[in-house]
């Protein structure tokens, strides 16, 4: 009989061990925590889109703080790239083995520069922010890790276009773009957007920059002496304000269409005042003055006062780890990478929080949303704003 009884402890060991090391072999899980990862530009040109990550993390203290998901607290391991690719590379390799997932991977050069690897290393790839079409141009079998919802470059300059030609009569357009696929993107759709109009809008200029520019006096000159009455942005945002700055130094005040990463009013107010006024620009979803996203700043900013002024694009980064979370709770407590990835492709018509339009995913969809809709600048009183349009969803790419 003891010997029985042995055996059977003995069996019931044996399984408790094998079960503990199936989960140990689950990259950033365990029985009480799963590990998030981010590489980021939390300093740098770009350093003000580091704020996504901020948010992201917020919102995880706040799942936390509720018990977290299936009983695992969310534990974000967060590095700074600086907005440059090759320390992101070096960042997502480091991580690779120790992170459950990657949520916020941004920049289209950092993009650009990680495609590869997510698919090599099996990394669940969450929300990433930059061009669609680095996706889009991959082979499908590399693509099962991402999950994207972000608005295309290309569609949104063919809609910048159209709306300086709708909205302030736009003859002469000149193209503030960073020097890489996230500018040449919206480029192109400008060009997109121009040829539409049959002749009606031209473009003045097409004037570039480095991410490593610090002085853009001679762009701002440059696009003055075009004779452009509209300034279409693809740039940064320390780069978009320097440049507002230059072309008021010489008298120029262009009307200005901005794409949607310099969406955050409360940045650019805080960086231009009044020089910002009246200036249009996309955003991606909800913002604050509105009551969906007060709901949600106001629990972010309890959780990280700092982020007080930068709150759009802390929203940008909550809206990221809610869709993580989202799929941690659908795929249930018996956690791997593969039934993630099933319960992410089981979204559909998903909004988080009421902050974006309707998202959905699935085993042929992994542009979940490709959404912009247009606001325009009040008054530098008070960050005011009007909303222009609605929701504008184009297609989803791949």
């Amino acid at each position: 009989m003891r010997l029985r009884m042995f055996g059977v402890l003995s069996l019931v060991l044996a399984m408790s061990a094998t079960s503990a090391w199936a989960q140990a072999k689950v990259p950033g899980v365990t029985d009480t925590e799963v590990v998030i990862g981010f590489t980021t530009p939390l300093s740098g040109p770009a350093a003000v889109w580091g704020t996504t990550a901020l948010g992201a993390e917020a919102w995880a203290k706040h799942v936390n703080e509720q018990g977290g998901v299936h009983g695992r607290k969310i534990k974000v391991d967060m590095k700074d790239d600086g907005y440059h690719p090759g320390r992101a590379v070096a960042n997502v390799t480091e991580m690779k083995d120790s992170i459950f997932a990657l949520v916020g991977l941004l920049g289209t050069a950092i993009l650009s520069a990680n495609k590869d690897n997510v698919a090599e290393f099996k990394l669940p790839t969450i929300w990433p922010y930059g061009n669609p079409q680095v996706f889009a141009k991959q082979p499908r079998e590399k693509l099962k890790y991402v999950f994207m919802v972000y608005p295309d470059y290309g569609d949104e300059g063919e809609f910048l276009v159209q709306q300086a030609a709708k909205l302030e009569k736009a003859k002469k357009v000149a193209v503030f773009f960073q020097n890489d696929d996230y500018g040449k993107g919206g480029l192109e759709g400008v060009r997109r957007g121009v040829k539409g109009l049959g002749g009606a809008v031209s473009i003045a200029a097409e004037v570039s920059y480095e991410v490593a520019d610090r002085e853009l006096g001679t762009h701002a000159l440059k696009i003055k002496d075009s004779g452009a009455d509209t300034v279409v942005f693809y740039s940064t945002v320390t780069h978009g304000a320097n440049l507002i700055k230059e072309m008021a130094k010489v008298g120029y005040r262009p009307k200005i269409f901005a794409a949607f990463p310099l969406g955050d009013r409360h940045t650019m107010f805080r960086l231009l005042g009044e020089l910002w006024e009246g200036a249009y620009y996309n955003v991606t979803g909800a913002v604050p003055g509105e009551p969906e996203a007060d709901r949600i700043i106001e629990i972010l900013l309890k959780q990280d006062p700092k982020l007080k002024g930068r709150e759009s694009f802390a929203l940008a980064g909550a809206v990221a780890m809610m869709a993580t979370v989202e799929g941690l709770k659908r795929a249930g407590r018996n956690l791997t990478r593969e039934n993630f990835i099933e319960a992410m492709e089981s979204i559909k018509n998903w909004t988080p929080e009421k902050l974006t339009a309707p998202i959905t995913w699935g085993p042929n969809r992994r542009h979940g949303l490709n959404p912009i809709r247009m606001m325009r600048a009040g008054k530098a009183a008070d960050a005011s704003f009007t909303t222009i349009t609605g929701y504008q969803n184009f297609p989803s790419h791949f």
